[in-house]
C-alpha cells in the first residue's frame, strides 16, 4: 500500500477537502469539550458508519490506520485504571479511537493533492512572517507518502524474520527499521537538496558605481 487514498465515487469522496478537514476539527473540538462515554461511543460507531457505509470504504482501509497505536491505547487505559477510574479511561480512548477513525476515513477518500492545496492556503497568511506554505504542504505530502512506505517497510522486516524463524518479531524489528527509515530519509534529504528545496531566494549584490577621479 502506497497511498492511504482508496479511490471511490461517494458523496465523501466527492466533498470538499477543506470542507472535510473543518468537520474532523470541529468535531476534535466536539469530542474534547465532552467527558461522557455513551457520547465518545457513539462518535465512535458515526464515524465508521461514515467510512464503512456512506464512503464505502473497506474495513482494511480504517484497520490499518489504527492497528498501529492500539498499544498505545491499552497502556493509556490502564494508566487510567491505575491513577483515575474506568470512565476517565474509557473516554481518553474512546476519544482517540473516535479522532483516529474520522481522520483515516478523511485520509483515505481525499487526495494528498487535495490536502495539500488546503494546507498551503491557509498557511498563505502566514507569508507575512517569512513562512513559505509550499514548505509546510510539502512536509505533509512527505509525512502522508511515508505512512504507508513505513508500514510496508516493516511488513517486509516482520516477514523475512518470520522465515528465519524468529520467536519476537516486534522487538527485533525496531532496529532494523530504524535503519531503514534513517536511510530512506536520509535519501530523500540528498535528493531535496539536489533540486534546491532549502535554497533562499538569492540577493543581487548591489553594484558600486565608480567615482571618475
Amino acid at each position: 500500500m502506497l497511498s492511504l487514498y482508496v479511490p471511490g465515487g461517494s458523496v465523501v469522496h466527492r466533498a470538499r477537502a477543506g470542507l472535510k478537514l473543518a468537520l474532523l476539527a470541529a468535531l476534535g473540538v466536539g469530542l474534547f469539550l465532552v467527558e461522557s462515554p455513551a457520547v465518545m461511543a457513539g462518535a465512535v460507531a458515526l464515524a465508521t458508519a461514515v467510512g464503512l457505509g456512506v464512503a464505502r470504504l473497506p474495513w482494511r482501509a480504517l484497520a490499518v490506520q489504527v492497528r498501529p497505536v492500539w498499544v498505545w491505547l491499552a497502556v493509556l487505559f490502564v494508566f487510567h485504571l491505575l491513577v483515575t477510574d474506568l470512565r476517565t479511561g474509557s473516554v481518553a480512548v474512546l476519544r482517540l479511537v473516535a479522532l483516529l477513525v474520522a481522520a483515516a476515513v478523511v485520509t483515505a477518500t481525499t487526495r494528498v493533492t487535495a490536502l495539500v492545496a488546503v494546507i498551503e492556503w491557509l498557511a498563505s497568511p502566514l507569508r507575512v512572517l517569512g513562512v513559505r506554505p509550499a514548505r509546510i504542504g510539502l512536509v505533509l505530502a512527505m509525512t502522508l507518502r511515508f505512512i504507508p512506505l513505513v508500514a510496508e517497510r516493516a511488513a517486509r522486516i516482520r516477514e523475512a524474520q518470520a522465515a528465519r524463524g524468529a520467536v519476537r518479531l516486534r522487538a527485533g524489528m525496531a532496529v532494523p527499521l530504524l535503519i531503514q527509515v534513517l536511510r530512506m530519509a536520509a535519501t530523500v534529504g540528498e535528493a531535496l537538496d539536489a533540486r534546491g528545496a532549502d535554497d533562499a531566494p538569492a540577493r543581487r549584490p548591489r553594484r558600486r558605481t565608480a567615482v571618475a577621479s
